[in-house]
């Protein structure tokens, strides 16, 4: 595609946004119907703030799309508000703001991101004036990065990453793709691969600085729920399947069906990536003659249960602290990959199908130390789980390399913050004026 082209394409992108600007209210309005969208702050998505901007203070705007990218950058917005930077989050679900509400520290706010139309991330940017862009992961929007660019706010990716599929699909307009990122002051990636595909898309500064989600936290519990849980699971034997795809709920019931015929008192926790398909889950579930506990409805596993179904969001550190065997869905039904980081960080064998695209280092390097072991289908899975559950030995071995490899991943804040410096340098002198009351 030649640069004619390019600026082409864009500019029909932003022609098209424009045509669409008047009709996309009723679009919003059936997503808030549908609860995806908070009806009350609805109007965040057309760049209407909902809060006051602090003028007494520099302001970096963060934005991350979903839960597992909010997770990975709220450590960096959290340590930028502790320095006296103002932080704005932005995030595009529902399901994330209620994280990121949680997670607030002072001088951080919260708003959902304008949609990629001029006059909305106009708005958006004349309220808010930020002097710092962090974009998370992915997330790349036209309009917004070519408004930024316009404004002269410098723009970084931070823990970035480019899947197999959309290399590919950057690739095949390449004038296109080095038109969007040359937009990037620094794109900050995850591995050296990320760093590779975005340096031949174009990225002018490129550098590694490995994956933010290695220094997340082990997830939280409610530690009244989990003593409750494991006095009525005792010793019986568990294992799970998390963030499992359509087909793979499916696959671990047969494969609990098949296990019990050894080991009767066994019991699976399966725990849909997609709380909003549980019903169906569950409806499959009892379709095969399984007998489920509902987490969402409090319900807990007696010795008569087959399955916990892990029907509720944010509860991934309680199911995974119920068991030391733990499949990562998304992997033999469906392609990509899900986040192992969490099981590992929480002391289990981790299994996984092939397709582990999205997190190629991560499993390489559990794979490398020992901590998980690759399964190609399900009679894999079924002999890899009953061989863990009758060499004790091996699990806890498992365990504990995968445990030692997240921590070695860790430091990606640090570096990440160090490849940030010239941006947060002026930043910081602002706020240090400030402090001392020389500040005009």
């Amino acid at each position: 595609m030649s640069d004619f082209w390019a600026r082409r394409a864009l500019g029909a992108y932003r022609v098209a946004g424009s045509l669409a600007y008047p009709v996309i209210g009723p679009y919003v309005a059936w997503r808030a119907s549908k609860g995806k969208e908070e009806r009350p702050r609805r109007r965040e998505r057309y760049g209407f703030p909902s809060e006051i901007r602090p003028h007494d203070r520099p302001l970096v705007w963060v934005h991350a799309a979903s839960v597992g990218e909010s997770l990975a950058i709220m450590p960096l917005a959290q340590t930028l508000a502790g320095e006296g930077i103002g932080v704005l989050v932005t995030t595009g679900t529902v399901t994330s703001a209620n994280m990121i509400a949680e997670r607030l520290v002072p001088g951080m706010i919260h708003q959902y991101v304008p949609l990629d139309l001029r006059p909305c991330v106009a708005r958006f940017l004349d309220h808010w004036q930020p002097d710092l862009a962090l974009v998370a992961e992915s997330e790349i929007w036209p309009v917004t990065l070519g408004e930024l660019a316009r404004r002269r706010v410098p723009q970084v990716l931070v823990n970035a990453r480019l899947s197999d599929r959309s290399f590919q699909r950057w690739r095949a307009a390449p004038r296109l793709a080095e038109s969007i990122m040359e937009s990037f002051a620094l794109v900050a990636a995850q591995s050296e691969v990320d760093a590779e595909r975005y340096h031949l898309l174009g990225a002018r500064a490129v550098t590694t600085v490995g994956n933010l989600k290695a220094d997340i936290a082990a997830p939280p519990v409610n530690r009244e729920d989990l003593d409750e849980a494991r006095r009525m699971i005792g010793l019986r034997p568990v294992w799970a399947a998390v963030s499992t795809h359509e087909g793979e709920e499916a696959m671990a019931a047969d494969i609990h069906l098949r296990l019990r015929e050894d080991r009767p008192r066994l019991l699976t926790v399966i725990v849909p990536r997609h709380v909003e398909r549980a019903d169906a889950v569950f409806r499959m579930l009892t379709g095969r003659g399984l007998s489920v506990a509902r987490w969402s409805r409090g319900e807990l596993p007696d010795p008569t249960a087959d399955v916990l179904l892990g029907d509720t969001i944010g509860d991934m550190g309680f199911y995974l602290r119920l068991t030391d065997i733990a499949f990562i869905g998304k992997s033999i039904h469906s392609e990509g990959g899900q986040n192992p980081l969490e099981a590992a960080r929480l002391n289990t064998a981790i299994l996984s199908g092939r397709l582990v695209q999205n997190f190629r280092d991560i499993y390489g390097r559990l794979i490398e130390r020992g901590g998980a072991r690759i399964v190609p289908d399900a009679p894999a899975l079924e002999a890899a789980v009953a061989e863990l559950f009758a060499h004790p030995e091996t699990r806890r071995a498992m365990a504990s390399a995968a445990r030692e490899s997240v921590e070695e991943m860790g430091g990606a804040l640090r570096r990440t913050l160090g490849a940030l410096d010239p941006y947060l340098l002026p930043l910081r002198l602002a706020v240090s004026m400030d402090r001392g009351g020389d500040r005009r």
